[in-house]
């Protein structure tokens, strides 16, 4: 390609800071609108004006602190590291100003501000933002390190040619994206309607229990912290790492001296989460393993009326209607034997709709894999069409 050029970021735009003010500023509404960092959407770089900050009109905000139509913001510190740098474009004279942890980038007359925009979401933008945001001051951006980008910059243009490339890839690849989450949320909300048809449409030879009629509440002994170590040889399971992988243990001789001693699950039992999120579910496979006391509790079914497999799909199903205290959600044992539950008599046919369920659920879950590597490869695919652009190879 010929006329292009090299260049660095700060030879092709100004920097502007943005307002500072003091919180005791700030009024619940006026003419005085401050974009702030949240006003950046950082997976689609644009900008969201749900969430705007008010402050005095008797404050006069300077021209040069608004933000301008073509000009791009930038955020310049933040609490996430993830989100310093994240860009949007200006496409109007909003009026608004920019609050001080952002900054302005206003290109200069041989850049095209869309052509500016595509490269700060570009790999090459997030690699030099990785290396100069390694150091000690990680939440905080400095222009004059940003300004050391080197970016390809070819006549005008040929930056509206490759513009209007981008714009219409871009444009194709949100509607497939958009496509693709409809699809992932019809597959999950399929699964879901077949799991509510299921529980409130029961036949004629069906049965309504509470819980506490299946079985009693259990919950292993009470483990006290010094019992527990970073390492060692029984998985301890918190509220926390229920489901996930372990972060402390006991003794094999506290576990069987517990398992013998008190209330301990059987192998195929239904674990359920009792606080927090309530009703995350784990089949206990009959594995050494201690469970937190309140925090992770089970029916003592004996199967003879319903199923385990049975329970473990109701349960997903199921409105656990938990205690809220003031800081968190408890699922006590007067809730858990309270809920009612319905099922088939014959213990076949809980098998039957066990089985029908875990099928549905099967190709739910590969629909949704397709989806979410369609998802994936969409941005993949964005980022391969940028490289082009700036390798000049599109």
């Amino acid at each position: 390609m010929k006329n292009w050029q090299t260049k660095k970021l700060g030879e092709v735009c100004d920097f502007y800071r943005g307002l500072t003010y003091s919180k005791k500023d700030e009024v619940d509404f006026s003419e005085n609108i401050v974009l702030r960092s949240n006003n950046i959407d950082l997976i689609n770089n644009s900008l969201n004006l749900d969430d705007l900050r008010y402050i005095n009109d008797k404050i006069t905000i300077p021209e040069i602190k608004k933000v301008k139509k073509g000009s791009i913001i930038i955020c310049t510190a933040n609490g996430s590291k993830s989100h310093l740098g994240k860009v949007a474009l200006i496409d109007k004279d909003y009026g608004y100003a920019f609050g001080g942890f952002m900054g302005q980038l206003i290109p200069r007359k041989e850049i095209n501000s869309k052509y500016f925009f595509y490269i700060l979401r570009s790999d090459l933008y997030k690699k030099h933002l990785a290396k100069i945001s390694s150091g000690a001051n990680i939440n905080n951006l400095k222009f004059s390190d940003l300004s050391e980008l080197e970016i390809q910059l070819p006549p005008l243009t040929e930056q509206h040619r490759i513009v209007k490339i981008l714009d219409e890839v871009f444009a194709d690849v949100a509607r497939a994206k958009e496509n693709a989450e409809k699809n992932l949320k019809n597959s999950r909300e399929l699964f879901e309607s077949y799991l509510q048809s299921v529980f409130e449409n029961p036949g004629k030879d069906w049965e309504e229990k509470t819980l506490g009629d299946i079985g009693k509440p259990s919950m292993c002994k009470r483990i006290l912290k010094n019992q527990t170590s970073a390492v060692g040889e029984i998985p301890f399971y918190k509220i926390g790492t229920f489901g996930k992988t372990p972060n402390a243990f006991i003794s094999k001789e506290i576990y069987n001296e517990f398992r013998a001693k008190y209330s301990f699950p059987k192998k195929g039992d239904i674990l359920i989460s009792a606080s927090g999120t309530i009703g995350r579910r784990v089949r206990y496979d009959g594995e050494p393993a201690f469970f937190q006391d309140s925090n992770i509790v089970w029916i003592g079914n004996d199967e003879k009326q319903v199923l385990n497999d049975y329970l473990y799909v109701f349960y997903e199903f199921c409105d656990w209607k938990p205690s809220k205290g003031a800081t968190i959600a408890r699922l006590y044992n007067s809730n858990l034997t309270s809920i009612k539950i319905v099922f088939p008599k014959s213990l076949s046919e809980q098998k039957s709709i066990v089985a029908k369920l875990d099928a549905l659920s099967a190709e739910t879950k590969r629909l949704e894999a397709i989806y979410k590597q369609k998802l994936a490869d969409f941005e993949e695919l964005k980022k391969s069409v940028l490289k082009k652009a700036f390798d000049r190879k599109l």
